[in-house]
């Protein structure tokens, strides 16, 4: 779906803010891109937009647990499957994020730094002790330090 019919359709807008149109553009098109705008300038709609035009899930990785949860409501609220990992989460709702990603039908997933590096190394201490019976184990691919 074009950004502009997304832009207006699930997120509200009719027009991008200065410099948002051509950052959609290139993130949707898989370009690296490093931008930087100012606190309220629309960096959100920078990624989230481009997550709703490609294919999977877009992992956002934020120290704001706070600002995720708005944003995974706010999207949720706009029909988009979105979900948070983060150390303030209750079992339900961290579930309810694995069988979504699971499923195929997240697309986008916030995380917590710290939650990914817990993550990681619990992940990898499983894996030395026994073979994964979840089916998980596919999804949970190590992501850097």
């Amino acid at each position: 779906m074009p950004a502009a019919t997304l832009l207006r359709d699930v997120f509200g807008f009719d027009a991008f803010r200065p410099g948002q149109q051509e950052i959609v553009e290139a993130v949707a098109a898989g370009r690296n891109t490093l931008a930087i705008m100012p606190t309220g300038g629309g960096k959100s709609l920078c990624f989230q937009l481009p997550a709703l035009m490609r294919s999977g899930v877009t992992v956002v990785i934020s120290p704001l647990i706070a600002l995720m949860r708005d944003q995974v409501r706010g999207l949720q609220q706009a029909g988009v499957v979105a979900g948070a990992l983060t150390s303030g989460n209750t079992e339900e709702e961290t579930e309810a994020v694995w069988s979504a990603l699971e499923s195929g039908t997240l697309k986008l997933l916030y995380m917590a730094r710290t939650f990914v590096r817990r993550w990681h190394r619990a992940d990898a201490a499983a894996r030395r002790c026994q073979p994964d019976r979840s089916g998980r184990g596919a999804l949970r691919q190590p992501m850097g330090p």
